[in-house]
């Protein structure tokens, strides 16, 4: 294992490719490098994947059925992974297409091993590098450092405690979380920062989620859902 397998700690990497020898191809060469490769050979199958999984997706432009401009145009809001479109075409004006999807980058085929295993490494740790100071789920994006929430680049008023809840039902999106949790973790960083203490209890809890709901009429959305006896789960995406 080299040093980009290092420094990309077994990242999960996606290779979308109508030619099985390709992604053969491709697989082997990336679980040299020490990464865990998916292949898949029908692009339409992609979107029932769980895209959040992976932490890299290669995608090739020219496929029947849905080509790769497609692809990318119908799971960009699902994924912040970085996306790498693998392309025979060689035309400005193509990258700048893909580029306009949302693509990170744009490598013309035939490509040498060596700038492909450097490319892939380079924008794993770019995009582990954010992941650490920030979580973004569809256009939803949580700023660790400063505690700001966006919407689709757009700043959301929240208050500290209002934050903090969204931040840990994004955190927790696959989970139902009770009120009485919400509690505790207010409870506990607002004992760690010393400001001012936490004296609520469910029914603020109650009131923190209405709030952030108003907050988010502005875009005609509602990230939160209310799961009856149980609490609550963050359907934004």
């Amino acid at each position: 294992m080299n040093a980009h397998a290092d420094d990309s700690a077994h990242a999960r990497i996606l290779v979308v490719d109508d030619e099985p020898a390709i992604t053969a191809m491709l697989s082997a060469m990336l679980s040299k490098e020490g990464y865990y490769p998916t292949t898949i050979n029908d692009s339409r199958k992609v979107k029932n994947l769980d895209l959040e999984h992976f932490d890299v997706m290669l995608i090739d432009v020219m496929m029947p059925h849905l080509d790769g401009f497609d692809l990318v145009g119908q799971i960009r809001g699902r994924v912040d992974c970085p996306i790498l479109f693998l392309t025979a075409k060689t035309s400005e004006q193509d990258a700048v297409e893909g580029y306009g999807l949302g693509a990170d980058d744009y490598i013309r085929k035939p490509f040498g091993r060596a700038e492909l295993m450097a490319k892939i490494a380079a924008h794993i740790r770019c995009y582990r590098h954010e992941h650490h100071r920030a979580l973004i789920v569809g256009p939803y994006r949580f700023d660790f450092i400063t505690e700001a929430l966006t919407y689709a680049g757009d700043s959301v008023p929240l208050t500290g405690a209002e934050y903090r809840i969204c931040e840990y039902l994004a955190r927790h999106r696959s989970m139902v979380v009770s009120k009485r949790t919400l509690e505790e973790i207010l409870y506990k960083e607002t004992d760690q920062q010393d400001s001012y203490p936490y004296n609520g209890g469910a029914q603020v809890i109650t009131v923190h989620i209405s709030n952030i709901r108003t907050k988010f009429k502005r875009w005609d959305v509602d990230p939160i859902r209310t799961v009856r006896s149980s609490g609550y789960q963050w359907i934004g995406c």
